[in-house]
């Protein structure tokens, strides 16, 4: 099977070694990748969010499918274009993409299907979101309506950070708080039916404690030794498969992966959001556990024909991964800074790095080209000793200025 990955960040890197393990995967490419990606795949140079280029590629490497990792290339519309061009695509078209590009448009499919959610009300101006900081009180919860690439969000007690934020948006989701631990689940669909994959938690926050802005996500662990009996089974009846089946209702099928940010509250499961596309860094450990061949599982969701009673094997054990991101983020980033250490952190037993936002200088030197630059994953028989293997990876890097959360997976 020939492969191309689209995107370059940590999950695509998580992505293609997944993909890379699957010994029917006889050719892999990725558009367009980084430098670790290039180590296991051939990278090319191209815009992913570019349908006409996109497609252009995928037919000069006669491509059996194609996985799209970022949501800008799913709104962009590289799906549809792929699929008119007869190439399987893993990942929802524009269309069905809406269910993360507009928190609105998501809030109105669980509605219809009767998923559990916050009370929410949609604003677009300063007054009605006004109203609606008042109504709903503090910790007061202020999500921009469209793509902010995981930082859209603010929870805040401070009435003038929420109206800040919803002012500074076209079009705001304000909504009641939710109590109780998140958890990202993930399922694969094929537009009718879903299969889930291990729940994961990730930690968005840029500093210890849960201090700081939100950020893209700074760490994230699985298995959860803490979660409760039946959640997985819970969430595919109550939330994934009614989803599902109400974008099919409307004729606008979900093929790919839907992302479910839970919470558990006092008064059950809630879901926080959906993403359309693979959690950031979630996919990161969830893949690394996963023992079933990823490339076949990824076709038959684009072709059609995923098998509702068919559940993943996964590798016995733990994964942790901690990001390491570059000073100034998330706010300011600072890129261009030599990174070193990465063949030190390699040589720790049961750790790996993925590249998350990094490039080769003129000089070929390894250089912070992002604001989360690298995804340090360590595995273990559990999550302790996976966390205690990712930190000592994570001591042998180098980047100036350089900062990462110290309690990811810390039980």
């Amino acid at each position: 099977m020939r492969v191309l990955v689209l995107g370059s960040g940590g999950r695509e890197h998580a992505l293609a070694r997944a993909l890379h393990r699957d010994p029917a995967v006889t050719a892999l490419h990725c558009a367009p990748g980084n430098p670790g990606t290039a180590e296991i795949a051939d990278n090319h140079q191209l815009d992913p969010t570019d349908p006409v280029a996109v497609t252009e590629l995928a037919g000069r490497l006669r491509a059996d499918l194609v996985v799209a990792g970022p949501e800008a290339v799913l709104v962009a519309g590289v799906g549809d274009a792929l699929r008119k061009a007869g190439f399987p695509c893993f990942g929802p078209d524009r269309a069905a993409a809406r269910i993360e590009a507009s928190k609105a448009f998501a809030k109105e499919i669980m509605a219809k299907a009767g998923v559990p959610t916050a009370d929410a009300r949609i604003c677009e101006t300063a007054a009605a979101a006004d109203e609606a900081l008042d109504s709903f009180g503090p910790p007061y919860v202020v999500k921009d309506d469209g793509l902010a690439a995981g930082k859209g969000v603010v929870v805040t007690g401070d009435r003038a950070a929420a109206h800040e934020h919803a002012t500074s948006c076209e079009r705001v989701v304000i909504e009641e708080f939710l109590d109780g631990p998140e958890v990202s689940l993930f399922a694969l669909s094929d537009g009718q039916h879903a299969v889930p994959l291990l729940p994961a938690q990730d930690f968005k926050r840029a500093y210890d404690g849960n201090d700081g802005p939100n950020t893209g996500g700074m760490g994230a662990y699985t298995p959860l030794p803490w979660a409760p009996p039946g959640l997985v089974d819970e969430v595919m009846s109550t939330v994934i498969q009614p989803t599902v089946d109400e974008m099919r209702r409307r004729e606008i099928p979900y093929v790919g992966v839907l992302y479910a940010g839970l919470a558990l509250t006092s008064k059950g499961v809630r879901v926080v959001e959906f993403n359309a596309r693979f959690g950031d860094p979630e996919a990161q450990v969830v893949l690394d556990r996963l023992a079933t061949p990823l490339a076949s599982l990824l076709q038959a969701c684009a072709i059609g024909g995923l098998d509702p009673q068919f559940r993943p094997e996964w590798r016995p054990g733990a994964a942790v991964t901690v990001v390491l991101a570059s000073e100034g983020y998330p706010s300011a980033p600072v890129k261009g800074d030599v990174i070193t250490g990465l063949d030190e952190a390699a040589k720790v037993d049961g750790a790996y790095v993925l590249h998350a936002g990094t490039k080769l200088d003129a000089d070929g030197r390894l250089i912070a080209n992002g604001g989360r630059v690298l995804n340090v994953v360590g595995t273990g028989p559990d999550v302790p000793s996976a966390r205690a293997t990712a930190y000592e990876a994570l001591s042998n890097i180098t980047l100036r200025g350089s900062h990462y959360r110290t309690d990811i997976a810390a039980l």
